[in-house]
């Protein structure tokens, strides 16, 4: 744990973490309590509500990079500002919006959603030192396992209890008070010997073969990790046991907090490639349980392998990308994620339909290997034609690492 407490103790970590924890928990939730809001409170089907949520995400994938170019030109406190008052207004008409505008609103709403996530990325990478990142990123991937097992949960509890209203109420207040206490504490997005660095290069300098490659990669984890939440619900209901959902879901979060904590302690880190490879192997077996007992053994391999892959990912990213260019390049990690667990759900739910439930874990499985193998090939490219031009260990997605930690 020794790793830990060096990363909690830099000035402002625990605090950075701790607020951004609030808006993370709520942006994970956000979908679920327009999904409530739609089908408890406008009294409309399950598929329109789905077209809120699609909306919504939609918005997030493509605002991701579109904010972070923000953040990198006109700096975070104006940024969040923006991001904040368009959440107020968002959240605050929820109610009194018609389903047709519900449906623009919500896209809008994502389009400018809080940054929580690419801003807690780029600041662990400005505020820690190279054998601080792996462990920091690790805690960041940790954090962002328990939001997705704490807030769609807490709104469902909350939906049977009070109106539809005052949960999407209550989810935008936390957006907001995270998003303003990210912008009261003010992280910094540059460490101190890179804030002499060159100005903002061109896309083509460091949007390379490395970097589409980690890219592809993130894209291709959470499709797998979409697609292994539908296949266990689809295996669960083909047994007549879908009421034991929960449990599973229950064990893949905490398997996925235990392997990122050992993950961010481990002195030697592994590259992505391997890590996503692994995970893929390990899901297809997964199609071999057929009732919950076996499936909760048979998820442990895929959940201890999410959180140390997510890591990878993010750390990868802040240290291919140019200083003048994290917001951005952060923002697309954040669009590569939406974008696969927002495809990797539909893709896998027709491998379903075709074959058995088994074969929902194999196409998730493939999905994932798929995309190590493609990370791989073009991690391997030329380092003459990729090599990055600012500092940063340019072998960050290779079997070995640089000493600087990949």
């Amino acid at each position: 744990m020794t790793r830990y407490r060096q990363v909690l103790v830099v000035p402002g970590m625990a605090s950075l973490l701790g607020v951004s924890m609030i808006a993370r928990i709520a942006i994970t939730a956000d979908a679920m309590a327009l999904t409530m809001y739609v089908v408890l409170g406008l009294d409309m089907s399950y598929a329109a509500a789905g077209g809120v949520a699609a909306a919504l995400t939609a918005g997030m994938a493509l605002g991701g990079p579109l904010v972070g170019r923000m953040i990198d030109r006109r700096g975070l406190r104006p940024v969040l500002l923006v991001t904040v008052v368009v959440q107020v207004v968002f959240w605050l008409s929820v109610p009194i919006m018609p389903y047709g505008i519900l449906l623009a609103a919500a896209f809008a709403g994502g389009l400018l959603m809080v940054p929580a996530q690419p801003v807690t990325r780029q600041a662990i990478a400005a505020m820690t030192t190279a054998g601080q990142r792996r462990a920091a990123f690790a805690l960041e991937s940790v954090q962002g396992e328990l939001s997705y097992m704490v807030g769609p949960a807490i709104v469902i509890l909350c939906a049977a209890k009070v109106s539809p209203d005052v949960v999407a109420w209550g989810v935008g207040a936390a957006i907001v008070a995270g998003g303003a206490g990210i912008a009261m504490l003010n992280p910094p997005l540059r460490a101190q010997e890179e804030e002499t660095a060159a100005g903002r290069p061109p896309r083509r300098e460091w949007l390379d073969a490395r970097m589409i490659a980690v890219l592809t990669m993130a894209f291709g984890t959470t499709m797998l990790l979409s697609g292994i939440d539908l296949a266990v619900v689809a295996t669960l209901e083909e047994a007549g046991q879908v009421s034991w959902a929960a449990v599973i879901i229950a064990v893949l979060g905490v398997t996925s907090v235990i392997g990122g904590l050992v993950y961010g302690a481990l002195t030697r880190p592994l590259p992505t490639w391997l890590l996503l490879g692994l995970l893929g192997l390990v899901t297809i077996p997964a199609g071999l349980a057929h009732d919950w007992p076996w499936l909760c053994v048979a998820v442990v391999g895929a959940g201890f392998l999410t959180a140390p892959t997510l890591a990878t990912v993010a750390d990868t990213v802040s240290r291919l990308a140019p200083p003048g260019v994290r917001g951005e390049a952060t923002g697309l990690q954040s669009s590569a994620l939406s974008a696969g667990f927002a495809l990797g759900s539909p893709i896998v739910g027709v491998a379903i339909d075709a074959s058995v439930p088994a074969g929902g874990f194999a196409a998730a499985g493939l999905a994932g290997l798929a995309a190590a193998l493609i990370g791989r090939l073009l991690s391997r490219r030329s380092p003459a034609r990729t090599r990055p031009t600012f500092p940063g260990p340019a072998e960050a997605l290779e079997l070995e690492p640089s000493r600087t930690g990949a």
